[in-house]
């Protein structure tokens, strides 16, 4: 399975990227990462759904309705997650330092964090790194900070894009992390994205909430959604175009295309990096009953130890029926059809006698998958991503 290599990014204004050796689970590398952004630079994030979600989510969720930010700081190696009033008041003491050596409001300062759950740390360890972390921000810091956030992954993961506003030049370039405990009900791992459009926080907002369904919540693993899952979008206006006003403005069709692409690369980069993958499995839902329906009927069976143990042994059809069965989807059983790399495995409720088993076998044996099921419903679509769980996973 092809890993995909971290773009060339180029300098994107009004933007600053660093990073420091923390030292708060790693020795002799950068664990501690700092974006810093222009005054004025507009903000949308989304967040994980866990009831359980760690204090730098909490944070986050609350001062994200404000719609400003001067920086972002994030660090590997411990997630601040079940760390009870410790964990808060780790955040708040990073978030009032670097307010202060920003010059900056409290809520214009984001914070994220992962690594191990249930591990305090001195509350001081972070806002006592702050200053030589500004110190080393610089505007083509990309593939460092990239690396800063890692912690299982074995690559860095990000994706660039460039497009226009009124024949203008708009770049949009991102990074994430993640191998495990990856499944959607947000936007799954920890993610920042850049761009110098001239697009106010609730325009962002909803652009990026309408992307998300079909990215990062159409990605999982092995099902299981991490305690701080975070996506930062930031646009600091620094491009040459008029600004935008509404999401609904015919002037955003090619950025939100543009955006959409960024997102599917870093999901789909995080999929192919997780751990014990030997797959990436794309599987396409039709005939649901809306486009939801499809894709929960998706993850339902991208998400199936079953199916996944299935995948390996080149047979997953009968786990497939049944992972369609048990979401609560509709799905009308004998007009179900499934097919692998475009055959028709499955037509009218029955596994064909008659299929090309051999071209269905090897396409099963490869590491790039594309399978297909009808449920024979409606016109809902979606198509998914997951992988087999190999041994490594763990």
């Amino acid at each position: 399975m092809e890993k995909l290599a971290f773009p060339n990014m180029k300098p994107l204004a009004g933007v600053k990227l660093g990073a420091v050796a923390c030292g708060i689970n790693y020795k002799d590398r950068h664990d501690l990462f700092m974006a810093e952004l222009e005054p004025g630079t507009a903000i949308a994030g989304v967040f994980t759904r866990s009831r359980t979600a760690a204090a730098p989510v909490l944070w986050c969720r609350e001062n994200i309705a404000g719609g400003r930010v001067r920086a972002i700081v994030a660090n590997a190696g411990n997630a601040n997650a079940f760390t009870g009033r410790h964990g808060m008041e780790t955040v708040r003491e990073t978030v009032a330092r670097a307010a202060t050596l920003m010059g900056c409001p409290r809520k214009q300062i984001f914070v994220a964090s992962t690594g191990s759950i249930g591990v305090p740390f001195p509350a001081e360890t972070i806002p006592d790194k702050l200053p030589a972390l500004k110190k080393s921000t610089k505007r083509d810091n990309w593939l460092t900070a990239a690396k800063a956030i890692m912690t299982t992954d074995s690559v860095p993961k990000g994706a660039s894009r460039t497009t226009e506003i009124d024949g203008a030049p708009v770049t949009i370039n991102g990074f994430g992390k993640g191998t495990q405990m990856i499944s959607p009900d947000m936007a799954t791992t920890l993610n920042f994205v850049f761009t110098d459009a001239k697009i106010p926080a609730t325009v962002l907002q909803k652009l990026l909430s309408r992307i998300i369904d079909r990215t990062y919540n159409c990605i999982t693993v092995e099902g299981d959604t991490s305690t701080n899952d975070s996506l930062f979008l930031c646009a600091t206006g620094k491009a040459k175009h008029a600004r935008i006003t509404s999401a609904a403005d015919p002037r955003l069709r090619s950025f939100a295309t543009a955006l959409e692409d960024v997102l599917r690369d870093i999901a789909h980069a995080i999929v192919r990096d997780a751990a014990g993958a030997k797959k990436f499995v794309a599987i396409t839902v039709t005939g649901a009953a809306s486009a939801r329906a499809a894709r929960r009927i998706g993850l339902s069976i991208a998400s199936s130890t079953l199916v996944k143990v299935g995948l390996r042994a080149a047979n997953p059809w009968g786990r497939m029926i049944m992972a369609v069965g048990k979401c609560g989807e509709r799905a009308n059983r004998d007009e179900l059809s499934m097919t692998a790399d475009g055959v028709l495995v499955a037509s009218s409720g029955y596994l064909l006698d008659d299929f090309d088993a051999k071209r269905v076998t090897r396409h099963l044996k490869g590491t790039e998958l594309n399978l297909g099921v009808d449920v024979g419903i409606g016109r809902g679509r979606a198509t998914v991503w997951t992988t087999d769980c190999s041994v490594g996973y763990g």
